[in-house]
């Protein structure tokens, strides 16, 4: 929820619900504006900035030190600061103890499979990486009407539960 906003940001306002997400959207660079990519110019995901776009500094420190930012949302804490860009508005309704999951697994896979790979109806799918990303991502392909749907993960345990996704055939790699 958000409990306040910096100068300029004008898309939301304190008391909004939103959801944190690692790849933002500036809506203004060719890959913003692109159907086929959200690989945003200024906010894509970079593990290695830890500081704020703006003016390059931290919001957090311990003890006078600065702590750096996770991905740019630093979601393992209670409170955050985050690019207006990288957030993603939603219905105060919404249940925010059950739509977490969609600020990064659910979007992420479903999102990949059906805005970008597309599969077409009949076709044959492998998703590499039965995790929540993967799972969503065989969602999408089921929803697209894909055939054949493959996973492939190193625990084969996870094929019982990729089943009601849509998975057809399983791959262990080390097999």
């Amino acid at each position: 929820i958000v409990e306040s906003v910096g100068e300029g940001v004008t898309e939301l306002v304190p008391g909004d619900h939103v959801l944190p997400v690692f790849t933002g959207e500036c809506k203004d660079c060719a890959h913003c504006k692109s159907e086929e990519s959200n690989l945003c110019d200024l906010l894509r995901i970079n593990v290695d900035r830890g500081v704020m776009i703006g003016d390059g500094q931290s919001r957090f420190t311990i003890n006078g030190k600065p702590i750096f930012h996770f991905v740019g949302t630093s979601t393992f804490s209670e409170y955050t600061v985050i690019h207006a860009g990288c957030l993603a508005k939603i219905n105060p309704e919404a249940p925010l103890d059950k739509v977490c999951v969609l600020s990064c697994g659910i979007s992420t896979g479903l999102g990949a499979t059906l805005n970008v790979a597309k599969p077409k109806k009949g076709s044959t799918v492998a998703i590499f990486g039965l995790g929540a990303v993967g799972l969503a991502a065989m969602e999408g392909a089921r929803m697209a009407g894909a055939s054949r749907i493959i996973g492939v993960d190193l625990n084969p345990a996870k094929y019982e539960q990729a089943k009601k996704f849509g998975c057809t055939d399983f791959v262990n790699p080390k097999d």
